[in-house]
């Protein structure tokens, strides 16, 4: 029994050293056509590391020939099933800029976006191949408005934006989790000056407010009547915009705290909404105090 054992192991060994040999044979032989169809028996089988590997050497075989496209088309492909978007990016790169009248470019152009996408990085990140993707997405979209892929092309800006936008959001954060509130309120400003559509708007309009309520209240006294009209201005920004937020609940509660601080007691806000006059007429009020309370200052 133990010699059976033996020489089975014997016979895998011999196989697969055979199996090795034939492979590293077919890799640098000059044989155009049995390299060609061992290329596409290895991407069949699912072998994409080797099929890319022959496709790559086939590639100088078949320079020039009817062949080539074919091959340079199935050699990215190869490195895109294998997961080695890097290198597939620069193959259908090079293929698409070669052969732009090939039956595989249109598909090589969306394949080349997508590795491009999937070479994205976490929003903690560096974002520099987040622009990259998108903007060949978004001229991916405008030149070839009927692709077939448009779907896909748009969930990927959608995700990418997103990405971005937390970036920015969380990033302003940080100056609000330091405690660092007159930053936090300039960041949260600056990310919404650059991107009104942020996703986050909601948060970012409720942090805006928070900070300069903090800022406030921790200021010194000669300075908090100023602040927290800055903080009354931001507070109206936000039940102008978003009446319905579920933090309004809180910055209604912060808001009647500033009211007693500025020395106006019997506020109500409760569920009861500003007109539109009565809301710009306010916003008025509450600027023309700010201003007459910062030339007091100076």
């Amino acid at each position: 029994m133990k010699i059976r054992t033996f020489i089975s192991c014997i016979a895998v060994v011999i196989a697969s050293v055979a199996c090795k040999s034939q492979y590293e044979l077919l890799l640098n032989s000059n044989d155009a056509d049995a390299k060609y169809e061992a290329a596409f028996a290895y991407f069949n089988e699912g072998k994409y590391s080797k099929a890319g590997s022959l496709f790559e050497s086939l590639s100088v075989l078949t320079n020039g020939t009817e062949r080539d496209d074919t091959v340079r088309y199935y050699w990215g492909l190869s490195n895109y099933k294998f997961k080695d978007y890097y290198t597939a990016e620069t193959n259908f790169e090079k293929f698409i800029e070669s052969y732009p009248r090939s039956p595989f470019t249109s598909e090589a152009r969306y394949l080349r976006l997508d590795c491009l996408y999937r070479q994205t990085l976490r929003y903690e990140l560096d974002q520099s191949p987040t622009y990259k993707a998108m903007n060949a997405i978004s001229e991916y979209i405008l030149e070839y408005p009927s692709n077939p892929h448009m779907q896909e092309c748009r969930d990927m800006l959608v995700d990418l934006n997103e990405r971005l936008d937390k970036k920015a959001y969380e990033a302003a954060k940080l100056y609000y989790k330091m405690e660092d509130y007159l930053a936090s309120r300039v960041a949260f400003r600056n990310v919404l000056k650059d991107d009104s559509e942020n996703i986050y708007r909601e948060d970012i309009l409720y942090y805006i407010a928070m900070s300069s309520y903090k800022y406030a209240h921790l200021s010194v006294p000669a300075k908090q009547k100023e602040r927290y009209l800055t903080f009354v201005d931001d507070y109206y920004n936000f039940i102008g915009e978003l009446p319905e937020s579920h933090y309004r609940k809180e910055l209604d509660a912060v808001y009647q705290k500033a009211q007693k601080a500025l020395g106006r007691h019997g506020v109500e806000t409760d569920d009861v909404e500003m007109s539109e006059r009565d809301f710009a007429k306010e916003r008025r009020r509450v600027m023309r105090e700010a201003k007459k309370a910062e030339k007091q200052q100076k």
